[in-house]
């Protein structure tokens, strides 16, 4: 076979053009500056604007409804149908368009650092800085690996395709397909490279749960004696920034399986959200950002290329895509053993919920299936002056092809099996709500972090917050008593507890959605309302 049937084998894309195939970063570099995909920063990071489309495209993701796979999968607003033959149609034209094309560039990765659990994947894409961001983000096979490479999903990367809604299926020009049966995912009409990683994300959460593995949107990092943290968050929350802690080794910073021999990482990358990002208080990512090799999206730089992390003109949603080796401190192979604390990680604007606090296993359930965290004005278009309560469940229903009681259960079998200590703690608000209070002190976490890893947190007296049931460190050497509990850090009472009462009633309502499908244990650990 040609170079090009060789590089583009089980995609069903042909061409006479050139084809590129598994280029390092130098080569990739060279073909997108030469052919004006983006620029360099003064650091040497490859900058890359993605237009109209800043972050995920929720509304047009569908999953092919094949007769295999509809009974298990988790139908509505995240996973849409899509009709099989529509699939089929569109991936035709996809293809022909891909191949009409004057260059392409394929990348062949795997998904999983724990070869029991791993997949093999093949990117097809028009530009190079899109094959880059692949390479940084996924684990790179060892070259000897890559003859005879054979995937087990492909993405064919369209970028500039727009789709036909009303020959096509979809809503927009814009469409992101999954087919579990053809194990194919066609993205088109975006250049958002987020799409490339979270189709992936959404392959492991639909296969590994069949294989007694659980997938997570977590991060996680390992102590100095070997223990292992996970840290579940939205987008803002610090998981990123957390679990990358000098004093730690990091395994991971999104995406794991929890299997019976222990943690491991989906990815061989970072994909970091740098507004506003410091030097000072994220030493490790701020490095990874500014080097030769990295991949930033929509972040804005001067005419000689120095960065500006604090601006949002583009999008509050500024990337950094780098691999795992920028970071210092990484556990080689990327698995760790399994864990000893999980740590749920939120953003309360509301600024109402302790710092930390200790759950139960049946709390830790709860939470996991709510997957809270506020979002506020500034972060994301329409939102007005008060936080407004996200519920995610399982802290990344975006990415979840299965029913979240599958994952749920999974977690507490595995919180049971394996002993691991719980925890909550707010990275938010405190002493008021957005726009009152501050923002919590990312040293004052990580303190508190620290505490609860090393085991030292666990032997301090904790009291019960009276609103959300939560046990809360009553002292801790080195934290304002204040802090610890947050209606003490606030000068109106008052204004605590009526924001306090509101929040309960959101939680409330949202447990409805999943209550039906959990035990008894779980039901009592809910938030409500006090009789």
């Amino acid at each position: 076979m040609s170079l090009a049937e060789t590089a583009l084998a089980g995609t069903g894309v042909t061409t006479r053009s050139d084809v590129h195939a598994n280029l390092t970063a130098p080569g990739l570099y060279d073909h997108a500056l030469r052919r004006g995909e983006g620029r360099l920063s003064a650091d040497g990071a490859f900058m890359a604007v993605t237009g109209v489309h800043t972050g995920r495209s929720v509304q047009d993701k569908f999953v092919v409804d094949d007769p295999e796979v509809h009974d298990a999968v988790w139908w509505g607003k995240i996973n849409q149908p899509m009709a099989p033959e529509k699939f089929r149609g569109l991936a035709a034209k996809v293809r022909a368009w891909l191949g009409a094309r004057p260059v392409l560039f394929t990348q062949d990765l795997y998904a999983g650092a724990d070869p029991a659990h791993r997949i093999k994947v093949r990117l097809v894409t028009t530009n190079a800085w899109h094959a880059l961001f692949a390479r940084n983000m996924f684990i790179r096979p060892p070259r000897a690996e890559l003859a005879g490479f054979t995937p087990d999903y492909t993405i064919l990367h369209a970028p500039e395709y727009e789709a036909d809604p009303a020959a096509d299926g979809c809503r927009t020009g814009t469409c992101i397909a999954l087919s579990f049966a053809a194990k194919t995912i066609l993205i088109a009409g975006t250049s958002y490279a987020g799409e490339i990683k979270k189709s992936i994300f959404t392959v492991m959460n639909w296969l590994l749960p069949a294989q007694g593995v659980l997938p997570m949107h977590c991060s996680a990092n390992q102590g100095k004696a070997g223990d292992t943290a996970l840290f579940f968050g939205l987008s803002g929350t610090g998981k990123t920034t957390l679990s990358s802690d000098p004093e730690r080794s990091l395994i991971g910073d999104d995406e794991h399986g929890w299997s019976d021999a222990g943690v491991f990482n989906f990815e061989g990358g970072c994909y970091a959200k740098v507004i506003k990002l410091s030097q000072e208080a994220e030493p490790q990512i701020w490095a990874a950002s500014h080097r030769f090799g990295a991949v930033l999206e929509n972040v804005v730089a001067d005419e000689f290329g120095t960065l500006d992390l604090d601006d949002n003109r583009l999008t509050e949603n500024t990337r950094s895509c780098y691999p795992l080796d920028f970071i210092p401190n990484t556990v080689p192979g990327g698995q760790g053993k399994l864990p000893k604390n999980v740590v749920m990680l939120t953003a309360d604007a509301f600024g109402v919920l302790p710092p930390i606090s200790k759950l139960s296993p049946a709390q830790a359930m709860y939470h996991f299936l709510s997957g809270y965290t506020a979002r506020v004005a500034g972060t994301e278009k329409g939102l007005g002056k008060e936080p407004q309560a996200t519920f995610s469940t399982c802290f990344g229903a975006p990415f979840l092809p299965r029913h979240p009681e599958v994952y749920g259960k999974m977690l507490a079998e595995r919180i049971a099996r394996d002993g691991a200590d719980c925890w909550l703690v707010n990275t938010g608000w405190t002493g008021g709500a957005y726009g009152t209070g501050k923002r919590m002190s990312i040293q004052h976490t990580r303190a508190l972090l620290r505490a609860a890893l090393d085991g030292s947190l666990a032997k301090v007296e904790f009291v019960k917050d009276p609103f959300f049931g939560l046990m809360m460190p009553k002292s801790v050497p080195g934290i304002p008593a204040e802090v610890l509990n947050p209606r003490a850090s606030w000068a109106d009472k008052a204004a605590y507890d009526a924001t306090a009462k509101k929040l309960v009633g959101l939680f409330e309502a949202n447990f409805e959605s999943f209550a039906g499908a959990v035990d008894d244990e779980v039901k009592a650990a809910a938030i409500r309302t006090a009789a």
